[in-house]
């Protein structure tokens, strides 16, 4: 009776050794009074074992959360063994359809006709031996399907966990078929150490009550509040308002987290409920369920999941005592690092966060509501990418296409869709086609949507918010902010001197004049570009911070090329695929030494550009944004000395977390992740193609001509006549200019 210390000796050692420091106890990281029933802190139930990343319930996905609560959705056999699997409809979750094709059958389900393969209808030696799990979320791999279902009883006994919960989904059901689900779990629970087990049947936990061991926690688990309890006949939303009958027969209960914090139809937080505190007042735990770091949450949490958990266990005013969740490495880490922090702290310290088009995960990219939210958010420095208007006025603009940021396809600008092949061969409506006014009162922004092909957006209730700014404005928004610097970016600047007759350089060097911040030292003036021949320039003539960017991918860079980049350059940032190279978005084993090369020659390193939503991430990051951050600047060979990112609140976060300097005690789940450390733990045959090492940084790339001379006959207000265009745009494409800003 009991259970073993040891982890699942299926998994790789290497995968297990580092799962195992990942998902260490949360509660030992920080003793303080939580507002949970106990006063410990909340538990972190770990649904299937880490089902985020490894098929639900398989000996992967326990083996590799020791830290958490391993939860079991127990379903029975026809021979009256007990199995995990998340749903008594085995097609989405194994291979019974290819083993038994024909095994299809329409069973009636808690009144609702349910059609597929059943486990009832198969005894436990075949569903053992020949079916095998699969992922059932489509946004997840499928890399390490195949795995073999686990019996109730190696859950019980074989992983390291500190509790194991056993679920009960439908003990109704299964009496239809002659298969106790009541004798099944006092069986096991004289054998085993049970800590929880639920139900959504009332009868069911009525029957358990006082025959299983008086330390085994009977929780009533609720669903949707319209759906019917078998039990009673009465919906779980009426039963909800009686929890003094729910404590004759359990000690908590477990409910939808929409249940504590609702959301609206358009998917906006509404004030919390008031059932935690009525489950406390009851003498209840109360559990909440239906995380996963990879669905869509509520756009208050700007697709942060970790800011989700901390809103249920961290927010003030109340405390679950647990969560349910697919991905238990993030509320460990709420839990053990992040609750309790001064978000008021100020702290310019490395990394140094610099926004991307402000806190453009929030607002559209460049708008004073942007770089206001980056600045609350604790931004250390915010950027301002320059583009030139008709009239020669140099704006904050994310793109110098119109079309790609604001409403000007739906404007009375649309037809003026210029191509410009010094820019791209398709057309588009640019920020010199038309004047500062023609911009600031009759366009409104347009909300960044980089993952809109999967379906995921960005704030759509603003997502045309806020007001564009010219360079001037932006200068003298950042001045007297809790700023460390500001960072202003220049790119086609060779297009504007020869084409637009506009030289964005000395522009400015005279805003930044006429701004006062040449004559300041509070804050650092970034300068930034790709071409070094702009930095070049800046050298020569102003004593600003010179940041390069590279936009190749490479590994390293060459002698020769630092050399060149240090007669020009303070600082340098480099892509994500430079730091960490990817497969099938997969971090792979290849070692990039870019990092350790740049630091060594004095040159402090940046990273771009880091995003919230989970399908931007490799899987090796858990679909969690702080550990991507994580990731960057606790890398084992050299931490990057800054992140550029569209969520600055996510990054400010990280860098006031309570492990940040722990050293050698840092918590396990707050170590980066292994380059290649799930790669190497998949068949062969599952394991992604592998890619070719990328190229070194050379002289060649760095090296760039000088900037031509400004054309001086081309006056900025006539500028868009001065260029090769294609004045018969089809109707067809402006058409298509109209259909896509609809669409985003």
């Amino acid at each position: 009776m009991g259970r073993s210390s040891h982890g699942c000796s299926v998994l790789g050692s290497s995968l297990l050794l580092l799962l195992l420091c990942l998902l260490g106890s949360a509660a030992a990281q920080k003793a303080s009074t939580w507002k949970t029933l106990s006063g410990d802190s909340p538990l972190v139930i770990a649904k299937g074992g880490f089902s985020g990343l490894f098929p639900d319930s398989s000996e992967f996905a326990y083996g590799s959360a020791p830290g958490a609560a391993l939860w079991c959705d127990v379903q029975l056999t026809k021979d009256g063994a007990g199995i995990c699997l998340p749903t008594i409809n085995m097609d989405n979750c194994t291979s019974i359809s290819v083993v038994d094709p024909k095994g299809m059958k329409t069973y009636n389900v808690n009144g609702v006709p349910l059609k597929g393969w059943f486990p009832m209808d198969y005894n436990s030696t075949e569903l053992l031996q020949q079916v095998f799990l699969k992922q059932p979320i489509l946004s997840r791999t499928v890399r390490f399907d195949g795995l073999s279902i686990v019996p109730v009883e190696d859950v019980l006994s074989k992983y390291k966990t500190p509790a194991v919960w056993l679920n009960v989904q439908h003990d109704s059901f299964y009496s239809q078929f002659k298969l106790s689900m009541r004798s099944y779990i006092l069986s096991v629970s004289k054998q085993f150490v049970v800590d929880y087990i639920s139900s959504p049947e009332v009868n069911f936990l009525n029957s358990l009550l006082g025959r299983v061991n008086k330390k085994t926690k009977l929780v009533f688990r609720f669903l949707d509040e319209q759906t019917i309890e078998p039990s009673t006949n009465q919906t779980y939303g009426s039963i909800l308002k009686n929890l003094t009958f729910i404590k004759t027969f359990a000690s908590g209960i477990l409910v939808p987290k929409q249940y504590i914090l609702p959301v609206t139809k358009d998917n906006y937080l509404q004030p919390h409920t008031s059932v935690v505190d009525d489950a406390h007042k009851a003498g209840l735990e109360i559990y909440a369920a239906d995380f996963a770091n990879d669905f869509l949450i509520s756009y208050n949490y700007s697709y942060d999941p970790l800011a989700e958990y901390l809103s249920f266990i961290d927010n003030g005013a109340f405390s679950v005592d647990g969560v349910l969740t697919d991905f238990p490495i993030t509320p460990s880490e709420a839990i053990g690092c992040f609750s309790n922090l001064n978000d008021s702290k100020a702290d310019h310290a490395k990394p140094l966060i610099i926004s991307h088009n402000g806190a453009s995960g929030d607002y559209p990219d460049c708008t004073d509501l942007a770089y206001q939210k980056a600045v609350a958010d604790g931004a250390d420095v915010i950027d301002c990418p320059v583009q030139v208007t008709k009239d020669g006025i140099p704006i904050c603009m994310s793109s110098i296409d119109l079309g790609d940021v604001t409403t000007v396809a739906t404007s009375q600008f649309a037809s003026q869709t210029t191509v410009v092949n010094d820019i791209k061969a398709t057309p588009g409506v640019y920020s010199f086609n038309l004047t500062w006014e023609d911009i600031s009162k009759n366009l409104k922004p347009k909300i960044s949507n980089p993952m809109s092909k999967y379906q995921l957006y960005r704030n759509p209730r603003n997502r045309n918010a806020g007001n564009f700014m010219r360079l001037s404005d932006f200068l003298d928004f950042t001045k007297g902010k809790d700023l460390s610097g500001v960072m202003i970016s220049i790119e086609r600047a060779a297009f504007m001197a020869e084409k637009l007759g506009f030289g964005v350089v000395d522009a400015v060097i005279k805003a930044l004049d006429d701004s006062g911040y040449s004559k300041q030292t509070t804050q650092k003036v970034m300068i930034q570009s790709t071409n070094s021949s702009v930095l070049v320039k800046f050298k020569q003539q102003t004593k600003y911070n010179l940041v390069y960017m590279i936009e190749e991918d490479v590994r390293d860079a060459a002698p020769s090329s630092i050399a060149d980049i240090k007669k020009f350059a303070d600082a340098v940032s480099v892509n994500t695929m430079s730091v960490y190279p990817v497969t099938d978005n997969f971090l792979t084993n290849q070692t990039n030494n870019l990092v350790q090369s740049l630091q060594s020659a004095g040159l402090p390193v940046y990273v771009y550009v880091l995003m919230n939503e989970f399908v931007s991430q490799p899987y090796d990051f858990f679909s969690d944004a702080t550990q991507q951050i994580n990731a960057y600047v606790k890398r084992p060979d050299g931490g990057v000395d800054g992140v550029i990112t569209d969520f600055p609140a996510t990054a400010h976060r990280y860098k006031l977390n309570s492990c940040m300097n722990m050293g050698n005690n840092t918590p396990g789940f707050m170590i980066p992740a292994q380059p290649g450390g799930l790669i190497e733990n998949m068949p062969g045959v599952a394991q992604p193609p592998s890619i070719a090492p990328l190229p070194p940084l050379t002289e060649s790339d760095v090296a760039e001509p000088p900037l031509p001379a400004v054309n001086n006959t081309k006056a900025p207000a006539s500028s868009h006549a001065a260029i090769r265009v294609r004045a018969d745009v089809s109707a067809v494409l402006v058409t298509l200019m109209l259909c896509a800003s609809f669409m985003i």
